[in-house]
């Protein structure tokens, strides 16, 4: 007599129960709120007639999770990621997979992301040249380690000549006389080692719809600097360097002016058998003068070194300068390259330019780099600079990463450029309504709800990431406090039922 209120009792405690863990995880992050399912309860009839059966009672269904989306909040943590549409993400406990919309994320002692709980996030890891690896989901790791320098490969200047312009005022051509070139333009280029130098470009108009093309290496034009690189390599300069090396590290510091001025004298000794082999008729006195009273000079200056020494000699002495190409332009302003290919020698673009470094950082010698000149044109107007780009950078150390709406997390580094660490993958499932509650914000698969299925954020049925940002529980406040009070109102007319059948109980009892 009494099972029907008591059943509903269960039911509406149950309720009440679910409606309570609902409020009580209206701040968790990734909480997807439940709502408690209930199914009436009939006694079969011997003769399969139940038409005037009143039931006995109700019983719980199910706890049906709500897989909702909720709410996206910003946060200043580049860590916190939420997921705007379907799926889960990926995390390893102890080696049992698990899944979870929660996206509060943080790094661990070795740099592996991790949530609260120290469940390891999966994705796809990336190699040195950030290219991701794809195949298996594994713990994602950011890698901390600096960004190699990558040496310039590839330049390009694009510029606009003016065809009006007149033929320089002065020849031959001089780097340090404006009036013998039209135009200059430069470019940071770097070597091997991550170190910035100065590419430039002098253009010289010789005729019409023809330009001479000149260039220089830190200010130096490279003819000069070739002669500078290869008389620092000879053996005599070497040794020179070498002892004022010693001279720095011996106990007690041995004569470092001494050496210097041994320095000087062994660099210009090169130089000056350099020239002469280059320009025999040179006046071998006044260079001789030249870098001896530089040498001297240089020398007894306190505080300097090769390297000064050598960057102050470079300016005492100037070779004629080569051009490194012909560009030929047609009537209607665009580079023509067959007019190009049948000059003597043949002008082919990209050109190979071989870059002296002086004075030798100890990188690479010398930088070999392919210049093109794409987008240069000769209109009848101003010359200026369009663009010039190249592919080399310095060394950098990774200061700061974040995720975009693919999953990628993407690494930017002092030097200015970024680079892929890794990416996030997201878990699917054909009945999400399946999957097992674990708690700690986290689900297990089961045979309800089907194999999951792995994938890149964005991709099919895969939401979007967004950093800085959390889901914030699907729970309704309003709506789970209006159900208490229903839930609330059951229970007590079950309470009620119950109360009337002992009534009628305690009246048949005192019937005579």
């Amino acid at each position: 007599m009494f099972q029907q209120g008591l059943s509903g009792l269960n039911a509406a405690d149950i309720s009440l129960k679910t409606i309570g863990n609902n409020i009580a995880n209206a701040s968790t992050v990734g909480f997807k709120g439940s709502v408690a399912q209930f199914a009436d309860l009939y006694a079969n009839s011997l003769n399969g007639v139940s038409g005037n059966n009143p039931g006995i009672g109700v019983s719980v269904a199910r706890l049906a999770q709500q897989f909702t989306q909720g709410g996206i909040e910003t946060t200043n943590n580049p860590l916190d990621i939420s997921i705007n549409g379907g799926g889960f993400f990926r995390t390893v406990v102890n080696g049992a997979v698990q899944y979870s919309r929660n996206g509060q994320f943080l790094l661990d002692k070795n740099g592996g992301i991790i949530n609260a709980q120290g469940a390891q996030v999966t994705g796809y890891l990336a190699n040195k040249d950030g290219v991701i690896l794809s195949g298996a989901p594994v713990p994602l790791v950011i890698d901390s380690s600096d960004l190699k320098p990558k040496p310039t490969d590839n330049a390009n200047f694009s510029i606009n000549l003016n065809s009006k312009e007149e033929l320089p005022v002065k020849t031959p051509f001089s780097p340090t006389d404006p009036t013998s070139f039209n135009k200059q333009t430069s470019l940071n280029v770097y070597d091997s080692l991550g170190n910035s130098h100065v590419m430039g470009v002098y253009y010289v108009k010789t005729a019409p719809n023809t330009w001479d093309v000149y260039m220089s290496n830190d200010g130096v034009e490279l003819q000069t600097q070739k002669v500078l690189s290869d008389a620092a390599a000879t053996d005599p300069v070497k040794a020179a360097r070498q002892a004022y090396y010693d001279a720095v590290v011996a106990v007690p510091q041995g004569d470092i002016l001494a050496a210097n001025i041994g320095y000087a004298t062994a660099l210009g000794e090169q130089l000056e058998t350099a020239i002469l082999a280059i320009d025999p008729a040179a006046d071998v006195t006044k260079l001789h003068a030249m870098w001896a009273d530089a040498a001297t000079n240089i020398g007894n200056r306190a505080n300097t070194n090769p390297d000064e020494i050598g960057a102050t000699m470079a300016t005492a002495f100037m070779v004629p300068a080569v051009k490194q190409s012909t560009l030929v332009f047609d009537r209607s302003g665009a580079m023509d390259l067959t007019a190009m290919a049948a000059l003597v020698p043949p002008q082919k673009l990209p050109l190979t330019v071989n870059l002296p470094i002086f004075p030798d950082l100890g990188s690479v010698q010398p930088m070999v780099i392919k210049v093109d000149f794409a987008g240069t044109t000769q209109y009848g107007a101003p010359t200026s600079e369009k663009a010039s780009t190249q592919d080399g950078y310095s060394a950098g150390s990774l200061e700061r990463f974040a995720a975009d709406e693919k999953g990628v997390i993407v690494g930017q580094y002092s030097n200015g450029k970024s680079r892929p660490l890794g990416q996030f993958v997201l878990a699917n499932f054909a009945s999400p309504d399946g999957l097992v509650p674990l708690g700690n914000n986290a689900w297990a698969e089961s045979s309800a709800s089907g194999a999951p299925q792995v994938g890149v954020p964005g991709d099919g049925k895969m939401g979007k990431l967004r950093s800085s940002s959390v889901e914030v529980s699907n729970v309704d406040l309003t709506k789970e406090l209006v159900n208490m009070i229903t839930a609330q109102r059951v229970y007590q007319a079950n309470a009620q039922t119950i109360k009337t059948q002992d009534s009628v109980m305690q009246t048949l009892v005192n019937l005579r």
